[in-house]
Order: C-alpha cells, then structure tokens, then sequence
C-alpha cells in the first residue's frame, strides 16, 4: 500500500475501533493492530463489514509462542506477560488493503481465543492447526482437533518449550503386528557445529 492509503487506514482503523483497540503499530509499510481476547469475534466482524475497511478474506492465521521473549514484547505494549497469541492476516480484495491482527489468549496456561471461521469459513483448518501445533483452543469451532500430528501424538510440538526429539517414538511391532509407541530412545545432545576456514579466506589482497 502506498503512504496515502495506509495514512487514511489507520485513521479509520482508530476511529472505527476506537477503545477496542489495544495498540496500532506501522513496520515496512505494514500495518498491525493488538485487540483484546474477548474483542476478536466482534473486531473481526467490523473488520469484514464496515465499508471503510471491507476485509473479506483471511489469507492466513497462525499460532505463537512468546515464551523467550520475556520483556521485550511488554516495551510494545502488547502481551503484558502472556505466552500465546493468534495472528490474523488479512486482505481487502475491493480496496485492495492488507491488515495484520494480533490477539494474545489471557489464560497462558490453557489458552483460548474465539473463533472466526463463522466470519471467514477459510479459518477452520487454520485454527485445528493453532490447536495441534500451539495448544490453542478456538472457543466456538464446530470440529476442533489435530490436523498435522498423529492422533496419539502428546504435546504441541511447535511450542517453545516442547523438546526436539518429542516425548515418545513409534515402531512396527513383530510379535503384536501393529505400530506401537514407546519412550524416546534418542539421547538427547547438544551438537556444536565445526567451521573451517580456508586460510586466507576473503583477504582482498590474497594472490
């Protein structure tokens, strides 16, 4: 978007949300705004609806972990110490504007967040996909389970704290004639990559 149109969209998006406004922030000529969990459903409605701002598409919606960022995300003002947060991004097709919505869940301990997929359908497998790989529950979404893991699969593999090699491994069993899970087998190790150098390597005077 061009400096003209994300000037007039932010004016709108502070006029038009006003109070449920957590933050507006501009990075790259892109635009994103904070709201608060129990705002999503009815800002995202506003967001699809309202004639300035017309956001009929969801073109993605992801998870995140903030879990290392430690204060770094208070300095902005936007996750007072919460873990999760969903992300919304979003396109107007008729006025060809784009938009980045974030929502931090209150609860980082069971978090939850409403869903949207009755505003934007597309949503659906993305929230499953939140769920699977965040542990993020979608309050309202009809069918609400893994989509990636396996369905015995425990934990949410993409959260910060979850261990790389996971918590158990799976095999064919011979003798029961099916798969079988078990306790992970793999030390786990802290590998420290070898660098070598080529002497002389990018010496501008080398012959």
């Amino acid at each position: 978007m061009n400096n003209n149109k994300i000037e007039y969209l932010t004016e709108r998006l502070e006029k038009i949300l006003a109070d449920r406004l957590v933050s507006l922030h501009r990075l790259f000529d892109e635009l994103t705004i904070v709201v608060q969990a129990n705002h999503v459903h009815s800002v995202s409605e506003i967001l699809r609806d309202h004639q300035d701002l017309g956001f009929d598409t969801l073109i993605d919606l992801c998870g995140m972990d903030y879990l290392t960022y430690g204060d770094e995300t208070n300095a902005l003002g936007q996750s007072d110490g919460r873990r999760f947060a969903v992300v919304y991004h979003l396109l107007s097709v008729d006025l060809n504007q784009r938009l980045r919505m974030k929502v931090f869940a209150q609860d980082s301990e069971l978090p939850v967040v409403d869903s949207v997929t009755d505003i934007w359908p597309v949503a659906n497998w993305f929230e499953r996909e939140a769920f699977d790989l965040f542990g993020i529950v979608f309050a309202g979404h009809s069918d609400l389970r893994r989509i990636l893991t396996d369905y015995g699969f425990v934990g949410n593999p993409f959260r910060k704290d979850f261990p790389i090699s996971g918590y158990v491994e799976m095999r064919y069993d011979e003798d029961q004639k099916r798969v079988v899970y078990q306790p992970v087998s793999i030390e786990p190790r802290e590998i420290t990559p070898l660098v070598i150098r080529e002497q002389n390597y990018g010496d501008s005077h080398a012959d």
